[in-house]
């Protein structure tokens, strides 16, 4: 295994603060992205990559040389990607690791928040992790699995494979880029300069699992516009966009429309921000359904509802803008099963069982396989996503660095 271990580059990606931001114009979002991604930078050229590069927008792209001595241009260029940002639904900040060694079934409490505690009982994926180490946070912040796991183990995997010559392969690209978690994390993501044929995110859950398929997903911006004036003197007179907002989002469907109500491919509405005053209030609404048609008839039952709340309150008003995130990545995968079985393949070779299934989310492949760059996502040890009690085993990041080196290798290509 790499001289670093994964598990050493994973406790140190998570203390750096990489919480993306959607309010902001810039790219990256947020400077800390920007810290985590020229520290890899330095790493790679460190461990001897080639072509170490970090653009303007943070992007940060590079090579593990082929070993080929013949033949060398037989062999298509594969990627590697993982997205460094964390949601910006819960803090990054601050992030303190905590590794359980040899999990055993028993309750993990959190030990700065005493009621965060990870409990079998509520997380049946940790059944396959008995005799595992378990890493978390200390219960205040996110842990960052989403997506450091993956930005480790790809860091790993390079490691491995420049310190091991005799492994044949082509050219290896790898990639990792900020603000996936807010929808951008392919709008500045150079194709053409990465030259690769086809790439692989590390951004997914339970060991095994490949997913080829992805929500489509948009977001609405829903802003309700009303009067504020002193609360003492306002009969007749206010109109209070927070009561609308609340009208609405009271209104959205829970049973079969809300995330804590479906699973599999059902899709969903989701109110997941809001910033709340009484002159003027804005609701950010995921839409997300795995046929992109349906995205359609969920934005006009959102607008339906919207002007439904505004209509209880004279004076009131309200806007909606509809912003397009990314794809379901399966209508360009489809077209190349050969991408997808390569990484099955692989996943067979080091002793796992091949899990199928679809992303209830999106990845950065979502939108590049539709930027000619098929890109489909491997299992990287994932778990809560988005919340303080985020969970991943060392033993499955480990099982992903092996896959990645499975799957470089010729005459797998």
């Amino acid at each position: 295994m790499p001289s670093t271990t994964v598990l050493e580059r994973f406790l140190r990606y998570v203390t750096i603060d990489t919480r993306a931001d959607d309010r902001s114009a810039t790219s990256p979002s947020t400077s800390g992205q920007l810290v985590l991604l020229d520290l890899l930078a330095s790493e790679l050229r460190a461990m001897g990559a080639q072509d170490v590069s970090r653009d303007e927008h943070g992007y940060v792209m590079a090579t593990v040389p082929a070993t080929m001595s013949a033949d060398r241009s037989a062999v298509p260029v594969i990627g590697f990607i993982a997205h460094v940002d964390t949601s910006p639904e819960m803090s990054g900040a601050g992030v303190k690791p905590l590794v359980h060694r040899g999990y055993d079934g028993r309750d993990l409490v959190l030990p700065d928040a005493p009621g965060a505690v990870l409990r079998l009982a509520e997380n049946t994926e940790l059944a396959a992790q008995m005799g595992h180490d378990i890493v978390t946070a200390s219960g205040t912040t996110l842990l960052g699995a989403d997506d450091k796991a993956g930005v480790a183990e790809i860091m790993a995997a390079a490691e491995f494979l420049l310190a091991h010559p005799q492994i044949l392969h082509g050219d290896i690209r790898v990639a990792f880029t900020p603000d996936e978690e807010i929808g951008r994390g392919a709008d500045h993501f150079d194709v053409d300069r990465f030259g690769a044929v086809c790439a692989y995110t590390l951004d997914g859950g339970n060991r095994g699992e490949v997913e080829m398929e992805s929500f489509s997903a948009d977001a609405v911006t829903v802003t309700f516009q009303g009067f504020n004036t002193h609360p003492g003197y306002a009969k007749d007179k206010m109109v209070n966009a927070i009561r609308m907002a609340a009208a609405f989002v009271d209104a959205l469907p829970m049973e079969g429309l809300a995330p804590e109500t479906t699973a599999g491919h059902e899709g969903y509405i989701h109110p997941y921000l809001m910033d709340a005053s009484v002159d003027c209030t804005s609701v950010r609404v995921l839409l997300r359904d795995f046929d992109t048609d349906q995205l359609t008839a969920k934005a006009a039952l959102v607008e339906q509802l919207a002007h439904a709340a505004v209509a209880g309150f004279p004076g009131g008003s309200v806007t909606l803008r509809v912003d397009e995130q990314y794809r379901n990545m399966r209508e360009v995968l489809d077209g190349c099963p050969e991408v997808v079985e390569r990484a099955a393949e692989a996943i067979r070779r080091t002793g796992l069982d091949v899990v199928m299934k679809p992303i209830r989310g999106g990845t950065d492949g979502s939108r590049l396989s539709f930027m000619r760059l098929p890109t489909p996502n491997i299992f990287a040890g994932e778990h809560n996503f988005h919340s303080r009690l985020e969970w991943t085993s060392v033993e499955d990041m480990e099982a992903a660095v092996r896959v990645i080196v499975e799957l470089c290798q010729f005459p797998a290509w």
